[in-house]
């Protein structure tokens, strides 16, 4: 190791603040040898109670330390915000940045040679390795694993995937309050994430992708003991990564981006991945547009068979061989000279571990489930800077679609409405939500999914075309057109749509049409008056006012970039 390790900064010091880093430690127990130039790794654990997915990280973090004190680290574990998808008001996507803030100066602020990032429910792996990224360290994700398969009355559920279907049940008598309650149990029966192809495993298979985990790590179920395994490797590799300096900078290539693209219509992942790839990137420098996800991706195929696009689950993927599956049926499309955090490239990882153990949950690329699986940016009037919508879970006879537009004004105004039997709607129509975009609600939540009319779903239809600035969660289904940019708090014309307005959407023409001449657009855009800003104080003020629009990844604009390692002065 012949780079000096930056904790000698803190803990190397022979003067009156060396004596202040050392001694305060050494109220834990610490023997004086452990401050004698070893590697100091962080362990940067988002265990949160009120994380669910998360709230198993504690052994998870004890597992990373076994592996670093194994490879002559020095170990330290600390908390940052942690992101829980399923409680946090008004939608976790607020404080991804905020909680990037905070992984980036408590790795930048602390005595750290590498860091390991403990990660799980959707916004917690984005967040972290947008603060690692722009520090630069040796930086190693250990993906906290999702649930086990739910199971209720001898069939299969996925974690998010039927709370939309139980939903819908219970508005049309299919379903009892009670039943409802029993089935919820069953479909979070274990620790971990959903298990679906939501944000959340599609997250984990990102970063597996990207290369910031040891291979296989992204499908391996939370309650698996290899999960732990898994954890004490990353622990050991780490101290490693630190002494072979292999930084995140030197993974987060431009090639790992394109492969982590192809990767992710191949598994057919969630679209917020668009929005959290393009946040990573403009972190480390790489530079991403909203086309390149509809260049490299939408002609990729659908390789697995996993709800919300297909049948299956995570554990049912990890059984069948993983990620590591995928990547040997990509191996023609993916780029061969990116290094992952082994040292090594995929094709090197992966060697030995491709087989396939069954088909029917991962397809070859000769026999893919849908021949093009990618999403499909679309632009259009509507939507001047880009909207996206993921083919794969949407309705095919709605991919070119022209209906009259029911506009909704507010998330408050689509509540109040949308089963009023007097609403004018029918199937044909296409639904519109205007303001839940990063600014309008703020923070861009995931209603984009706009469930259906009660009347509507009694009729048996079971899908509609849903256009809205807002996201949709991986779990979720439906022929929806999300983040439209520029969004309708800002003025984007979203904003001056009409009820009864004619929209067309034409994916395969990549076309999203709002039918009003230009004329009378600007009519509407003067008469437009734009909203009071959600907050007038504190970091919901800061966001409203600096995040950059969904094209760019909704990062804070101050954001973007890195800062570096260094650290100049001491604090006393």
């Amino acid at each position: 190791m012949s780079k000096r390790l930056r904790s000698r900064d803190w803990f190397g010091r022979k003067d009156k603040d060396g004596i202040i880093y050392r001694s305060w430690m050494k109220n834990q127990g610490m023997p004086t040898d452990m401050f004698d130039g070893r590697p100091v790794i962080g362990i940067c654990n988002t265990f949160s109670e009120l994380t669910p997915c998360n709230a198993h990280f504690h052994s998870h973090a004890e597992a990373v330390k076994r592996g670093v004190l194994e490879a002559g680290g020095f170990p330290v574990e600390f908390p940052i915000m942690s992101l829980g998808e399923t409680l946090l008001k008004p939608t976790a996507m607020l404080f991804r940045n905020l909680a990037s803030m905070d992984a980036e100066e408590s790795i930048r602020g602390n005595p750290l040679d590498g860091v390991v990032l403990l990660t799980g429910c959707d916004k917690t792996t984005p967040s972290t390795v947008m603060g690692a990224a722009s520090v630069g360290l040796p930086t190693i994700v250990v993906p906290g694993g999702p649930m086990l398969n739910g199971r209720y009355k001898g069939q299969t559920i996925g974690s998010g995937t039927h709370v939309w279907k139980f939903d819908e049940d219970m508005k049309t008598g299919l379903m009892t309050q009670e039943e409802c309650e029993v089935a919820e149990s069953c479909m979070s029966r274990s620790i971990g994430h959903c298990m679906t192809m939501g944000t959340a495993s599609t997250m984990a298979c990102m970063v597996e992708a990207l290369g910031l985990t040891l291979s296989g790590a992204a499908a391996i179920p939370a309650a698996d003991s290899r999960k732990k395994v898994m954890a004490q490797l990353s622990g050991r590799r780490i101290v490693e990564m630190v002494k072979e300096d292999l930084t995140i900078d030197k993974i987060l290539t431009r090639g790992a981006f394109e492969n982590a693209i192809k990767v992710n219509a191949a598994v057919g992942g969630s679209s917020n991945f668009i929005i959290h790839l393009m946040a990573i990137a403009g972190r480390i420098g790489v530079d991403i547009s909203l086309e390149d996800f509809d260049r490299l991706g939408s002609k990729i195929p659908l390789l697995l068979n996993l709800m919300p696009s297909g049948k299956y689950l995570m554990e049912d993927f990890y059984y069948a061989g993983g990620l590591p599956v995928i990547l040997e049926q990509l191996k023609e499309e993916l780029h061969k000279n990116v290094i992952t955090v082994s040292g090594k490239n995929h094709h090197e990882n992966i060697a030995g571990a491709t087989d396939c153990y069954n088909k029917e949950v991962i397809a070859s690329i000769d026999t893919p489930f849908i021949p093009e699986a990618g999403c499909v940016v679309v632009k259009g009037n509507l939507a001047l800077n880009g909207a996206v919508i993921k083919p794969s879970a949407a309705t095919p006879a709605l991919m070119k679609h022209t209906g009259r537009a029911v506009v909704f004004e507010s998330i408050e105004d689509y509540n109040a409405r949308i089963d009023d039997p007097e609403l004018d709607i029918d199937e044909t129509c296409v639904m519109v939500l205007k303001y839940v975009g990063p600014v309008g609600y703020p923070g861009m939540p995931e209603v984009g999914n706009m469930a259906l009319p009660k009347k509507i779903l009694q009729k048996g239809i079971k899908d509609m075309v849903r256009i809205s600035d807002g996201r949709m969660s991986g779990t979720a289904y439906g022929t929806a057109v999300l983040h439209v940019s520029p969004e309708s708090a800002i003025g984007g014309n979203l904003a001056l749509v009409q009820n009864g307005d004619l929209i067309e959407l034409d994916v395969e023409q990549r076309k999203l049409h709002l039918h009003v001449n230009d004329e009378e657009l600007e009519k509407r855009k003067a008469a437009w008056l734009k909203p009071k800003p959600a907050a007038d104080r504190g970091y919901v003020s800061l966001y409203v006012q600096t995040v950059m629009g969904a094209d760019k990844g909704a990062d804070l604009d101050f954001l973007r970039g890195s800062s570096g390692s260094r650290v100049s002065r001491d604090s006393h």
